[in-house]
């Protein structure tokens, strides 16, 4: 069965996250404004997925077991250049937001504080969105 010319241009979002609270939370947000979301709880699970399933956006959480976010982007990056990638972070129990710094570094096209305010979300996601379609016309 084909698939219909509409849902060929809804972005497919992969949301990384090891709260699933948080995976929750977000993908009914994004859920709720027309994308495609996939969820992955760590980086080897969100690398393994992608390798089956393409998307047109990242949204990771830097603070995670397994494989954080910052290792997450830089192997993302690497193999798959053109996906824009948007970090996030409350910054752990300390508090410190230099993980989302280091973020932007490596790679990152914007980042999101946590708690995540509904309107910067899908504002930083639109953005991103637009740049990278542009930036590929």
């Amino acid at each position: 069965m084909n698939e219909t010319p509409e849902h060929e241009n809804i972005p497919t979002i992969l949301v990384i996250d090891d709260d699933a609270q948080m995976r929750t939370t977000l993908t009914a947000m994004l859920d709720e404004e027309g994308y495609d979301v996939l969820t992955a709880d760590n980086g080897n699970r969100a690398l393994t997925l992608l390798k089956e399933v393409p998307v047109d956006l990242v949204i990771t959480d830097i603070l995670m077991p397994e494989k954080g976010g910052v290792e997450t982007i830089i192997e993302l990056t690497q193999a798959y250049p053109a996906l824009p990638i948007i970090a996030m972070s409350g910054g752990g129990r300390t508090g410190n937001m230099d993980f989302l710094d280091i973020a932007t570094k490596v790679g990152t096209k914007a980042t999101l504080t946590k708690p995540i305010d509904l309107d910067t979300l899908l504002d930083t996601v639109a953005r991103v969105l637009s740049a990278a379609s542009g930036g590929e016309a």
